[in-house]
């Protein structure tokens, strides 16, 4: 059976980790206050933030600036998911109207 938490970015009592996802006490944070399925969400945020910052993963700063932005993520004063957001589906695709759809229709001819 899985470990309970009540996860502080989704809102609500979900599956847990089932070990702290790396040493100290960030990692023992996550592991006792974010459910699996936020953690789950760390991923495409650090991508994102990777790339608009330019980080350099082997340099210390940039891992430091990537540390305190997992830390914001998670919980950070609006960290918590917009009341009434669902999780998409497993296999759906982006919405046509969704931020950052892709959008990647025909090319328009004058």
């Amino acid at each position: 059976m899985p470990r309970i938490v009540y996860c502080v970015k989704l809102g609500r009592e979900l599956p847990g980790l089932d070990k702290p996802p790396f040493p100290g006490p960030l990692g023992q944070r996550i592991y006792e206050q974010i459910s699996k399925q936020a953690y789950d969400m760390w991923p495409a945020q650090s991508t994102l933030i990777i790339n608009h910052y330019g980080l350099n993963m082997a340099d210390p700063e940039a891992r430091k600036i990537l540390r305190e932005q997992m830390e914001e993520f998670f919980f950070g004063q609006d960290a918590a998911m917009p009341e009434g957001w669902a999780p998409e589906t497993a296999g759906a695709g982006a919405a046509p109207n969704s931020k950052g759809g892709g959008g990647g229709g025909a090319a328009r001819k004058k």
